[in-house]
This record gives C-alpha cells, structure tokens and sequence, in this order.
C-alpha cells in the first residue's frame, strides 16, 4: 500500500482547546463607542472622588488602578440582566421537563452550578479563568449570537454534557486523566526517538538563503522529503527537482503525483500535514518552522519535527524559533547545529507611498492584496491606467496557470512588468521583485477583520529584492539590487516601517494534538450514539499537557463535528478521519454534501461523483458570468470536489471517481480564472480601499476591547504564534485569528467586495442590537459619535 492511502503513518485529526461550547477568538461589531467611552468616564469620576477624599494626590496611573477594583454602572447592568435573561431560561427549561416527567434528579445541582457562574465577577482581569467562567462565557457567546433560543440551546447541551460526564466519565475519571495525559509528545514517535538524528537548523530573515541551502542538501539524498507550509510551495519543490532530472513524488491533501516513467522517486515533497512518521529518511527538510507556534496548524510542525525519521532534518525559519527548537531538541536527545543567515541584499522602506497612484509604478513592481477579487481587479487597473501588463500569482490558480504567470513576470524580456499576488509570496515563491507595494494591511477573515502582524509584514516585505533574480543580467552585488518595500495608500505606511524595524518576540511553546489512539481509548468508555462533539471537549477540559506545549484551536473540528454526528454508523477511526478534512461549513447546501458524503462512507456504498446529491455540477453548463452568485456556487463546488479529493484517498474503496473529480476540478478552476477576470467590481469604492479597512477595524477593535472589559469574551489561552501585532489603538487586546486562509486557499468568502461598507454597517447594526439585551442601552444615533472615533489613530505596536 502506498504511504498516503493509509492511516497508521499519519494523524489525520487537529487536537483541540476546550471551550463548554465553540468560542470564537473574536467578535467583530459587538458593543457602541459611547458604551465604552461611558464606562471609562465612570472610572475617572470614582477616581477623582477618592482623590477628594483622601486630600492627598496621587498620579493619573495610580487613580485609574483604583477605580478599576469596582465595576462600572454598564457592566452591572449588563450584568444583573444577563441574570435575569439565564434565570427566565433555566425556569422555563424546568417547567418543561416537569411537564413531560424527565426533570432529571441532578437538576438542582446543575441548576446553581449555572447560578453561580452567573454571579461570577467579570470586572477583575486577574481573576483566575476557572470552569465557572468558562460555563459563563459560553452562555454569553450563546446569547449574543442566537439570542434566547440560543441560550436554551446551550443550557441543554450543557445539562446533556453533565449527565454524560456523571455517567460515563466520573466514576472513571482517573483512568480517563491517564488516557488524556498528554504532557510527553516526544514519547509518541518511539522510532524516532530510537535513532540519533542530527536537527540542522537554518535560521535568519527573508532572501538570506537558507532554504536554499537546505534544498542543496536534500538533493544529494537518496532517500528524502520537503514539507511545505503550502501547496503551492509543494508543488515548486516538486516541479525544480523534476526539471532536474530528480524521481520526485508530490503528495498534498487531495492531490499525489510520482515519476511518470515509473521510477521509484528518490525526494517526497509534502505539504507539512502529509509527511509520513513511519518511513525513513535520509535527510528532511521542513521550511517555515516559526509556524510550529501557530495557533491552528502548529501541530502539523511539531509533529513533523518530533516523529520524522530522517537521519539529518534541517529546519528553515525565522531566528525567533531558535529558543524553543532548542528546548524540543533537549527534549528528545537530537544533536541541535544552527547556521544563521544574513539577508544577501539590501532592504529598505520607502520614505512615501504611491498616494493610490497607479501610474507611479516601475517595472518589477509587486503589488500585494488579499482576496481573489481584490486581485482581478488590480489587476485591470493596473492594466487600464498604465497600458502595460500585469501577471497574477495565488494559492487557487491552477498550478500550470501559476507557474506561467511566475515565468512571465520573470523573464525581462516581456511586456509582463507588474505583479499582483496575494500573502502567499511570503512564504518563499521564486519571484523577482524588485518593490513590494502593499495594497493594504487589513485583510478579512471568517472571524473579521485582521491587521497584518509584524512577522507577516516582514516576511512578505522581505520579498522585494531577489538575489539573483531568474533571468537577471546583472551581478548579484549591484547596488541596484535593494529591495524596497512601500505601500499603495499613505494610511498604511506609518505601520510598516514601524514593523519592519521591529523584532518579534522569541516562540514560547508549540502545538500539539492529541494522537488517534487517545480519542479511540477514551471513547470506549461511553455509547456508540454520544456525540462526538462532547468527546472533543471532555478530552481537552481534563487533558495534562507540558508547558513546552499547547493545544492547537479547536473551532473547526467542532464545527466539523456538528456535522458527522448527524450521520449514523461511522466508526471512531472514520470520524477521526473526517474530523480533519476540509470541509465547507458555512452554507447548508455545503453541509448536506459534506453529509452525503459521511452516509456513503456509514453505508459503504460506492461514492460516484456523478450520483452525489447537493452536488452542483450543473454549473458547468452555464455560460461564464462575472456575476457574484455564479461565483460563489464555482466557489461551493470547488471546495467540493476538493473534499471529495482528500477522502478519496482516505476511502478508496468508496470514492472511486479520483480522476474525474481531478478533471472536474480542473474545468472548475478554470471558469473561475475566467469568471473573475470578468468580474466587475465597484471603482468608487476602490478609492482610499485600506482607509476604510482601518476605520473599520478600529471601531472592531474598539467594541471587542468593550466587549472583554465586561467578561464577554474569554481571556487568551496560553500558546499561540505570538506575532505581534501593529493596530491602530494604543492598547487594543484583538488576538491573531487562524489567518492560514492564504495558506492553503485564498479567501474564498471575499466576492462581495463591491459591497463591504454595507456588510459593515449591517453587522455592526445587528450585533448592537443583540447586545441591547446586555447593557439595557440603545443603539447610539450615529451623529452622537465623536469625530475622532471616525479617524484612525498613528500605529502602535502591541
């Protein structure tokens, strides 16, 4: 069998941190700025009568510390209605399970467990974030999001959670603490710890050459891999060592290619999720390694670094990794060699931006956005205003299209003079770019609106530049060789100077999941019919891990899980397996196929692509529109057939049709090429783009800082990336999100562009309303806002 159809050599399944129910990092457009404004005010009025008091004088920093102690007259409201609305929710669920006769004899018990949370104080940041908090937190995400019907639903889940947890866990719970401690990770590759490996570790900034040398290594192997963070790194790798002349094979998620003349291929390259743990390897080579901290897929890098067996594994990255590879290496006994890199050229921050000026650029120019659209329609822009060409290069191009495009931007020789690309160049694509020019540093997510940190500012600016650009005459010490780095609008580039001469701070710890074994112990213990929701969390709330380690996020694979526990009959190790695919669960038409999807494996019926239901495929017998509905249903289907990929070779057996998905894929993709290329976006909007992102970002700052001040929000966990963050206000408290959208697909949900500001306000409308309910207060008239909440502030590093 071949390594990536089977399951034993990888984990296929992200571990989690628990929350009684999924919690979001953020909440976008949650409170008012006047909410704000009030509660601060009522602290300084405490402040000053305590000055007055005492007849002594104190300092503003002092005075402000005091009044802190005591929450302000927003926050009891808030919190003696939040009460009320629980307490109205808990009798009602009482009544009625009276009236049917399951009112179960723990009630009371659970009933002033919820009470008690209820009364827990929010006010003190200090305060220790224990279950009780957790349980209130949950209620309130519960309640702000689904209103009352919300909230009842949460309190039946979480009286359902403990009558299980009563049951099935608590007389076993010293057993189950055995089979969730997870403090030694090192320990679940036995093999590898049984060879004595030597960690190479290339270290230093953008263009210095360290994945190069690595690369150089890797290709004197006999038997080796390269693990990228991207496909489309992936597929470079596999590409460069195949024009060499190299057996290569190339193994991703949904997609695997060997040597066609059926030669036994001497280098794997992988995406980090598929490199196999249970074959050896002369020399490995894993690139990016600063992202074993990141928050979602740092599991993936540790479990890369920890269970590879690859006799000499080099580790290319960022010098901030340097302390914690150094601690994993102490840990299982490797020998640790560092090779540090300085940058082969020159980089320097321009002292002006473009103004928005599109005619201000030079041949070379690489513009940066962050959405599919975005970039289409720089693209004919840029076109339009300067009569010259402009290439276009993201994760979702078809890797023949990507290629193309990266060799005519190349080649000087053309009329191809511009670039426009998305963050996906940060991570290392060979492209020559003589100015990187950011087109913002606002980028949307699924949980909101995201400012670039510092390392991301970094490592995309420290593209400009090349050493030795492809097709370059000159010598690579002429001094015309200096990357320079600027940005389309004058907002942004206060901001990236700053971060380009920053440092962020040294990795503390890196993520992990528990292993498939873990979740098949645990869920003996309990009936084949409990969710396998509740045995994401039960595992996280009573897991033991290392300081060295934190658990990765968790929002996915519950929200993945929501789904598969609606399907009957699949086994453990099958909802382990679906537990880590790329599903689509934003619409429902993307859920029921997800769900179709699970019956053909429940069932073991054949899953021909043809017959699936919910699949849109007639969709490709439309004619190409660049309207945005058309968009969104190519969108749907791609990400269909993408799943449909991945599994097929999880369940071969099941999902048969591989290379008519493969052509399906390929068919869809390029109707997307086409369909944005068309697509006509708004101009009007386009002007000062990223000045609206950062006013809009800062009224979400500034409701999500309201938010946290009245415990509506849980406190950061431990771990993370910890990239710091420029932001637009002097102590905002938003954390980095995922943000690995760009990572393996560009952001999808971006097509409604032409409509943004509306989409803001509405969100922003809709959330106040919700949080009415909180505060007792009314949705400020627009017109009572300070003008200066409508300007951004000079950036401030975090």
């Amino acid at each position: 069998m071949q390594s990536w159809t089977g399951r034993g050599s990888r984990s296929l399944f992200c571990a989690l941190r628990f929350f009684p129910r999924p919690v979001e990092r953020q909440r976008q457009f949650t409170t008012s700025l006047p909410l704000h404004r009030s509660k601060r005010e009522n602290k300084n009025k405490e402040a000053r009568a305590d000055n007055a008091a005492s007849g002594t004088k104190r300092s503003a920093k002092s005075a402000m510390k005091s009044s802190s102690t005591g929450p302000s007259r927003n926050s009891v409201a808030a919190q003696r209605d939040f009460n009320r609305v629980v307490q109205a929710a808990l009798h009602d669920a009482k009544v009625r399970l009276n009236s049917t006769g399951d009112l179960p004899d723990s009630w009371g018990k659970f009933e002033r467990q919820i009470s008690n949370a209820c009364k827990v104080e929010d006010s003190k940041s200090d305060a220790k974030w224990g279950p009780l908090k957790q349980i209130k937190s949950s209620l309130q995400r519960a309640y702000l999001s689904g209103g009352v019907a919300g909230l009842r639903g949460e309190l039946d889940y979480m009286r359902y959670a403990d009558d299980l947890t009563a049951k099935y866990s608590t007389p076993n719970l010293e057993v189950h603490q055995k089979i969730a401690d997870l403090r030694y990770p090192a320990e679940w590759y036995p093999k590898a710890r049984s060879m004595q490996r030597t960690i190479h570790l290339h270290v230093g900034p953008t263009n210095s050459g360290k994945t190069y040398h690595a690369l150089q290594r890797l290709k004197e192997s006999k038997s080796g891999f390269y693990a990228g963070p991207l496909r489309l790194l992936a597929q470079e790798v596999f590409h460069r060592f195949k024009a060499e002349g190299i057996p290569t094979s190339l193994v991703t998620g949904d997609d695997v290619k060997t040597p066609e003349d059926g030669q036994i291929p001497r280098i794997t390259s992988n995406t980090v999720e598929m490199v196999s743990v249970g074959q050896e390897y002369d020399i490995g080579v894993i690139d990016e390694i600063q992202m074993i901290s990141n928050a979602a897929r740092g599991w993936a890098w540790t479990r890369a670094v920890l269970g590879s067996q690859a006799k000499e594994l080099h580790l290319c990255g960022e010098t901030r990794a340097v302390p914690l590879i150094r601690e994993l290496c102490a840990l299982t006994g490797d020998t640790l060699e560092i090779h540090r890199y300085e940058r082969l050229n020159r980089l320097e921050v321009m002292n002006k931006s473009l103004r928005g000026n599109l005619k201000s650029l030079e041949k070379g120019d690489c513009v940066v956005a962050f959405s599919r659209v975005g970039i289409h329609a720089l693209k004919a822009d840029i076109e339009k205003v300067t009569g010259r060409r402009a290439a276009i290069v993201y994760g979702g191009l078809p890797a023949e299209i990507r290629t193309q495009q990266a060799n005519l931007f190349n080649d000087p020789d053309n009329d191809y003079d511009f670039l426009v690309a998305s963050d996906a160049i940060g991570m290392g694509l060979n492209l020559s770019c003589k100015r990187v020019i950011f087109e913002t540093l606002v980028k949307r997510l699924p949980g909101g609106l995201q400012q670039l940190t510092v390392p991301e500012i970094k490592q995309i600016g420290g593209r400009a530049g090349r050493y030795r650009p492809a097709g370059a005459k000159e010598s690579p010490n002429d001094k015309s060789n200096v990357g320079l780095v600027t940005s389309l609008e004058e907002i942004d580039l206060p901001s990236i100077q700053m971060a380009m001469n920053m440092e962020p701070p040294p990795l503390r710890a890196a993520g992990i999941f528990p292993p498939n074994v873990v979740f098949e112990k645990l869920s003996a213990y309990f009936p084949k019919e409990v969710p396998f929701e509740y045995l994401i969390k039960r595992l996280n709330e009573i897991a033991a891990i290392n300081p060295l380690f934190f658990m990765c996020d968790n929002k996915g694979q519950l929200e993945n899980a929501e789904i598969i526990d609606t399907t009957n009959g699949l086994r453990v190790v099958d909802q382990l397996t679906f537990m880590a695919a790329p599903m689509d669960t934003k619409t429902q038409s993307a859920r029921e196929v997800t769900a179709a999807f699970a019956d053909c494996v429940a069932d073991n019926n054949r899953g021909r692509l043809l017959d699936m239901p919910h699949l849109n495929l007639e969709i490709l017998e439309r004619p190409v529109s660049g309207n945005k509905d058309y968009l969104h249903e190519l969108e749907s289907l791609h990400k269909a057939i993408i799943l449909y990929s991945w599994l097929s070779f999880r369940f071969g057996g099941v999902f048969t049709d591989r290379t008519l998905a493969a052509h399906v894929k390929e068919l869809v993709e390029q109707r997307m090429v086409r369909a944005l290329t068309e697509f006509s976006a708004n101009k009007s909007l386009r002007k000062d783009a990223s000045l609206k992102r950062q006013i809009a970002l800062q009224k979400q700052l500034h409701r999500q800082k309201a938010i946290d001040s009245q415990g509506l929000m849980p406190q950061a966990a431990e771990g993370g990336e910890g990239d710091v963050q420029i932001r637009m206000d002097e102590d905002g408290s938003q954390k980095r999100a995922d943000g690995e959208e760009s990572a393996e697909e560009e952001m999808q949900d971006d097509l409604n562009e032409e409509s943004f500001e509306e989409t803001v306000d509405n969100e922003a409308s809709s959330a106040e309303l919700m949080l009415d309910h909180l505060t007792g207060e009314s949705t400020p008239e627009p017109e009572k806002e300070a003008p200066d909440s409508e300007k951004p502030k000079p950036p401030h590093s975090a």
